[in-house]
């Protein structure tokens, strides 16, 4: 998609042409399609649920639907709620590694409601994200983002690799040619387009690298067509399809997290407001992101949806396009809604072989961590930042790495001290707080 006369739609309230708002409408969705509804199935895998089953097609859609409610908050508002930016909003990658560890602990029905009850608690953040700004500066969200991605891409490369038997994979076809034949095109074709191309195809990249290893796998003949055939046109959502089930340590977990997105959605608010419009973002703008965050989580959980959050790359379709219009992104959701609602879409989604979603999510996981390093870049690499940056992700990775080390804690903390991203911002917000800035 060319620039379309930077600067003439800096206006959130201004709308193009509808020859020209729907197919930006499309690019917002094929530029955040796939990290969209990775979280969910890995989430899904991660508590058992049969792959390419009804239940993981639900989660899919969930994911579609409340993605798309999520924006049309931050879009359109309700009162208070919603930046009335165009930010898109989608399911996070932040909490993939908590939820993932809770769910396959203590169950969807606990990890659900902990989204539920920290979205709650996201909302209350915006009425005072301002003031809490000073305990998260880039070398905490840096640290933590970075956390995140590093404990993601061990699950990329055995996604990529084949899964597991967990994962209804044959565990001798693990590390098979043909898995990493048909990972390794979805990363070439990303890689490719993404650098050798511009516009749509550019923004779509890693859309179209998995569609590509989709069509190598079944030729491959390592995709079913069944899930979709029974998959109906249209249904209904169901509120706590897993039930209500509440657990302190899952909510401490999901809350810590909900901080620091919060936080990203902030940045990614001020980002849009530059880059559409050269301005900073106004108090009401940050407030209302957060609102929309937190509801949107919120509601989600009620129906089976992860988390919502602000997508940073559709900031960088905004300042690609020079298209401000808050109407765009609006239409973006709508199409969303509508996949959303259509459980064949989700049971297409749900019958990608998991080599085809490995070569994806290696690229998105090593995004996320590249994006922390980004962070920490504007950190000043003194001998105190580094002592915090190497003591926090000491802590963090090495207990997820070897939980055996804290068998013997009780349940709960059990589950925070090896979900990784947990006890790296734990530690890292104390050592920042405790120790001396260097003079």
């Amino acid at each position: 998609m060319t620039n379309l006369a930077t600067g003439a739609y800096s206006d959130p309230n201004q709308t193009p042409p509808l020859a020209q708002a729907i197919p930006l409408g499309i690019q917002h969705v094929l530029a955040m399609f796939a990290s969209n509804v990775t979280p969910s199935i890995i989430v899904a895998g991660a508590a058992g649920l049969a792959f390419g089953g009804a239940e993981q097609v639900y989660l899919i859609q969930m994911a579609m639907l409340f993605a798309g409610i999520a924006t049309l908050l931050q879009t359109v508002g309700i009162g208070p709620i919603g930046a009335r930016l165009p930010i898109m909003q989608g399911t996070s990658f932040a909490f993939v590694g908590v939820l993932a560890g809770i769910a396959a602990v203590q169950g969807l029905g606990v990890a659900l409601t902990a989204c539920l009850i920290g979205g709650v608690i996201h909302f209350c953040l915006g009425a005072v994200i301002g003031r809490l700004r000073w305990l998260f500066p880039p070398l905490i969200t840096g640290l933590v983002i970075l956390a995140i991605g590093l404990y993601l891409i061990p699950v990329a490369i055995k996604y990529a690799a084949g899964g597991a038997a967990s994962f209804q994979m044959e565990a001798e076809s693990f590390g098979s040619l043909m898995h990493w034949t048909v990972a390794l095109s979805v990363v070439i074709v990303a890689l490719v387009l993404k650098f050798f191309t511009k516009g749509t195809t550019s923004s779509a990249a890693i859309l179209i690298g998995l569609i590509v290893g989709y069509l190598i796998a079944l030729a491959f003949g390592m995709v079913s067509f069944a899930p979709v055939a029974k998959a109906s046109w249209i249904t209904g959502i169901t509120p706590f399809p897993y039930g209500f089930e509440f657990s302190l340590g899952a909510v401490i977990a999901v809350t810590l997290v909900s901080i620091v997105s919060a936080i990203e959605t902030v940045g990614d608010t001020s980002a849009t407001t530059k880059a559409g419009a050269g301005r900073e973002a106004t108090s009401e703008e940050i407030a209302g992101a957060t609102y929309a965050d937190g509801l949107g989580t919120a509601v989600a959980g009620v129906f089976g949806g992860l988390p919502n959050t602000s997508f940073s790359q559709n900031v960088g379709i905004v300042g690609m396009t020079g298209i401000m219009s808050r109407h765009v992104v609006t239409i973006g959701a709508i199409v969303l809604i509508l996949c959303g609602l259509v459980p064949k879409i989700g049971a297409v989604i749900a019958s990608m072989p998991l080599p085809v979603l490995g070569g994806g999510v290696i690229v998105m996981f090593g995004m996320v961590a590249a994006a922390g390093m980004n962070m920490l870049s504007e950190v000043e690499m003194n001998r105190r930042n580094m002592v915090i940056i190497a003591v926090s992700l000491a802590a963090g990775l090495g207990l997820n790495l070897v939980p055996t080390a804290v068998q013997y804690l009780p349940g709960v903390i059990k589950i925070l001290a090896t979900s990784a991203v947990a006890p790296t911002a734990i530690v890292a917000i104390f050592l920042n707080l405790v120790l001396p800035q260097e003079t």
